[in-house]
Order: C-alpha cells, then sequence, then structure tokens
C-alpha cells in the first residue's frame, strides 16, 4: 500500500501539460554546409546541434532556410535530420593547460594526449580593443632573423604580414621567429589553416626540436579537417591568445595562411549562394580580416599592458602584390615582408626583398645598441644592389666601384641565414657592427658563413660584459662597445689568417 501511495502521489504532482519543442528540419546536405529549415529564433552565428550530436553555426539566415556549416563530421546527417537551436555562440577552450598541446580550433586535443582541463570556454569572437585602451608599439620581438631585426623590425603589439610565392620560405621565417622565443617571455600560438598534415607536423616538430614547446599551442585545422574548422580556426587561435594578452603576458600569434583562410570563406559563401564579387569572394571578405587582425594590440597599463603580435602568412601567384588578398592583407597590416621567388632560387635565404617589403612602425621598436648600428644598413644594400644590377651591362669598374661592390657581397653573405639558428641580440649587433666600421673587409663573402657560426662563442670569451649589458637593457656604453669592436677585428682576422 506504501508503494501505491507514494506512486498515486507522484502521478499527482506531475506536471502534465504540453512540451513545446522548436527544432528544425535538414533541406539537404553537401560540402560541409547543411541548408535547414525552421527554426525561425536562430541568430546569425548561433550553435546548432545535429540529430546525431554533430555541431554546426548558422552563416546565413534567408526567408525560409538557413544555411549551416557543420563543424564535425558530416557524412551521417542526412536530409529530413532534426536540428536544434543551442542559443550560444561557438567557444573554444583557454588556459595554461593547452601550452605544449596540438589541439583543433573547439580546444580539442588532437595530439593522443589526455582531455585537456581548460580555465574556461571563450567565445571565438571578440571586439577589439579601442583606441584609448591600447599604448603605442616600442618593445621589440627579436625575431633572431638578422635581416627582419635590422631592416624591418617587429614590435610587440604589431601585425606583420609575410607574404611571397608558394615554397619561398613563408612559414620557415614564422617558425624561426617561434623557436626565437625560447629565451623569451613571448607565448606563441602557431594556427594552420587548410595546409596539409605533413607540413603541419614538420613544422610542430622542428618547434619541439628546436624551441620552447611547453610555452606554444598549436592551433590546427588542417587541409583534411571541415570547412567550418578551417574557417573558425583563426578566431579561435586568437581567442587562446588573449587569454595571456588580457593578464599582461605577450604573445605572438602565426597565422598559415589566410590566403587559404580567404579560400574557404569563398566556398562557404557561395555553397550558402551568398552573391560573389571580385575574384567570386563574397564583399565581406576584407572585415573578415580586418576583424580578425585588428584584435592584435598592445595595450596600455591600465589594461595590463599585454600584447598580441601577429605574423599572418598569405601566399601570391607569380609574386603578384595587387591581386585582391594580398592588396586587402597589406592594406590591414603594419608592414609586409615580401619573399621573391627568384632570391630563394638563387639561394639567398631568407629571401626577403628589401624593395618591397617594409615595416611601418620603424625603428621604433629596436633595440637601442641595434638601432645605432643598422641605420644605414638598408640604403647601403639598396645602392649595392643597383650597382650591382648596373655593373652586369659590361665595361671595367674602377676601384672605387670594386670596393663597394665587395662591401656589398659581403653584406649580401651576412644577411643569409641558415634555419633553427637565430641570432642573439649582442650576435646581430656584432655583425652589423662589424659590417658598418669595415673590420671584416678583409673576410671573403664565403667566409661570412664561418664568422657568424664562430660569433657566438668568440664574444662569449673575449665580451662577456657586452653580451650581460645587451641582454638586461638592450643598450650598450662607449666602453663595451670598444671591447666588443676590438673582439670582431681579432676574430677577423684569424678567420683571414686561417684562409691564407
Amino acid at each position: 500500500m506504501t508503494s501505491r501511495s507514494s506512486w498515486l502521489e507522484r502521478v499527482a504532482t506531475a506536471a502534465i501539460g504540453p512540451v513545446v519543442e522548436e527544432f528544425g528540419r535538414v533541406q539537404s546536405i553537401g560540402d560541409g554546409i547543411a541548408m535547414i529549415s525552421g527554426l525561425p529564433e536562430v541568430r546569425l552565428d548561433e550553435v546548432l546541434r545535429f540529430e546525431r550530436g554533430q555541431l554546426g553555426f548558422a552563416q546565413t539566415l534567408d526567408r525560409d532556410r538557413i544555411g549551416c556549416v557543420v563543424l564535425d563530421d558530416a557524412e551521417t546527417i542526412e536530409a529530413g535530420d532534426k536540428v536544434h537551436g543551442t542559443g550560444a555562440v561557438i567557444r573554444t577552450a583557454v588556459g595554461d593547460n593547452l601550452l605544449g598541446r596540438v589541439v583543433d580550433p573547439l580546444g580539442r586535443p588532437l595530439d593522443g594526449g589526455a582531455p585537456i582541463d581548460a580555465a574556461a570556454q571563450n567565445p571565438i569572437e571578440a571586439p577589439a580593443p579601442g583606441i584609448v585602451e591600447r599604448d603605442l608599439v616600442t618593445q621589440p620581438v627579436q625575431t633572431g632573423i638578422l635581416t627582419i631585426d635590422a631592416l624591418f623590425p617587429l614590435g610587440r603589439g604589431q601585425r606583420e604580414l609575410i607574404i611571397g610565392d608558394r615554397a619561398t620560405g613563408k612559414t620557415a621565417i614564422a617558425i624561426d621567429a617561434i623557436v626565437n622565443q625560447r629565451n623569451s617571455d613571448i607565448v606563441c600560438v602557431y594556427i594552420a589553416v587548410g595546409q596539409k598534415s605533413s607540413s603541419v607536423a614538420r613544422s610542430i616538430e622542428a618547434v619541439r626540436q628546436h624551441g620552447a614547446p611547453d610555452r606554444c599551442i598549436f592551433v590546427v585545422a588542417a587541409a583534411t579537417a571541415s570547412p567550418g574548422l578551417q574557417w573558425i580556426a583563426p578566431f579561435a587561435g586568437m581567442t587562446m591568445a588573449e587569454h595571456f594578452r588580457d593578464r599582461g603576458q605577450h604573445v605572438l600569434v602565426v597565422i598559415d595562411d589566410l590566403s587559404k583562410h580567404a579560400a574557404t570563406h569563398r566556398e562557404i559563401a557561395l555553397l550558402t549562394r551568398q552573391p560573389p564579387g571580385r575574384e567570386a569572394f563574397p564583399g565581406d571578405v576584407f572585415h573578415l580580416h580586418a576583424r580578425l587582425l585588428e584584435r592584435a594590440a598592445k595595450l596600455s597599463k591600465a589594461r595590463g599592458g599585454g600584447s598580441l603580435t601577429a605574423l599572418p602568412i598569405a601566399e601570391t601567384d607569380a609574386g603578384n602584390l595587387s591581386a585582391y588578398i594580398p592588396t586587402n592583407l597589406i592594406s590591414i597590416t603594419d608592414g609586409q615582408l615580401v619573399l621573391n621567388a627568384k632570391l630563394f632560387q638563387e639561394g639567398q635565404k631568407p629571401a626577403i626583398d628589401i624593395g618591397t617589403s617594409v615595416s611601418r612602425v620603424g625603428g621604433k621598436t629596436q633595440a637601442p645598441a641595434l638601432r645605432a648600428v643598422t641605420g644605414a644598413m638598408r640604403l647601403d644594400y639598396a645602392q649595392f644592389l643597383e650597382l650591382e644590377m648596373f655593373s652586369r651591362f659590361g665595361g671595367a669598374p674602377d676601384e672605387r666601384v670594386k670596393t663597394q661592390l665587395a662591401k656589398g657581397q659581403r653584406l649580401r653573405a651576412m644577411l643569409s641565414q641558415p634555419r633553427y639558428a637565430p641570432l642573439r641580440l649582442v650576435d646581430e649587433v656584432g655583425l652589423a657592427l662589424a659590417q658598418r666600421d669595415g673590420l671584416v673587409d678583409a673576410v671573403t663573402p664565403d667566409r661570412m658563413a664561418d664568422l657568424r657560426d664562430a660569433l657566438p662563442a668568440w664574444i662569449d670569451q673575449h665580451a662577456g660584459a657586452a653580451v650581460s649589458m645587451l641582454a638586461t637593457g638592450g643598450v650598450i656604453d662607449n666602453e663595451r662597445l670598444a671591447v666588443l669592436r676590438a673582439a670582431l677585428r681579432t676574430l677577423a682576422a684569424k678567420l683571414k689568417a686561417a684562409a691564407s
């Protein structure tokens, strides 16, 4: 009787009435895009959940249907399946536990490790800091690449585009910049968008071997991933980086690459029947990348003083910088490093074209000691290239021209640098000083690589005070500069004697 009475009591108190369930139906599915009917209350970019648990987000809202980009495997989704709105926007995992991990844009592990205990789940879209929330870009990001640090310095909070043809070393420059942060306080986020899995694996392995992987996050949406994951990858990576920036830390974000991201955006737009524009890209592709890259900034002291530096990568076709996406990105960023295929084929690596590359922040971000010895380097190199071009027309050059050509050839050899061999600030100052003051005039261009390889240990041994001073403040006084100059002169003489 007791069980019967409790059962009757539960029946009497049960809420009986109509239950409203709002859902839509899949009309069609293909190429990672689902067209859905129903769900009149769904908002743009809202996360939708399919009948078998897959997720997607509303990309277009038409009068009678929704264009949904699927984030998971779409092969099991069929026409007629139920779809429910969640009322939420796309979020990704953030926190210290992502450091050292390889994750997808939603923060799910791809490295076979344990599930990630995230500090929070933050929206992938966030407004860029306002003008009053920003500070001047004055602190350097040392890449360890002499051509960049000396001629096109990168600052914390800057957006510097790396652009060039296919297979000219764009990713190599970005990975070298990440590797060099092993001795800095900068956290790195590498975002792979639409890249081959083998290429991504090589990049990750390079950082693990030569850099500090425990202070890096690898966000991977490979070419085999769904278009939805490739589309959200740069935004998710920015959100992960902003977690550190907003705590007063400094972050370097590499996006590899935005050309493929733009192609994915075009593919999604055409499949959802948005009107095409120039080169079949939708009209909002400029806004897409502008709102992404504007999130890179140096924050004011009131906001914690953190910074987010962006190194987006873009690919050109036959060196055409005037194409739609390259011109968009050049106009958005604070400078560009243009890689020249001809220089790359001639063996000049990194193959940075100094004539078309620029940093709009300029020497304000350079370490004072480096700025003092590289002030005329770019002009000298440009004059050498022009003189070399004219000397090819024939005629016997006089001794003055021969001297200038030899000096330029040494400078070109000095700017050539192997991968995974970043230079310390003191090494860069030493090389630039030796070139400026003619301390290496007796060294032939083919021995400049030997000079660069021997330089770190030699300076540590013979100019240790200069090393310590530059490491702490980026400046060097006249006394230690004289000691460094003497050490460089001795090393050059030693190399000359060894060659003779």
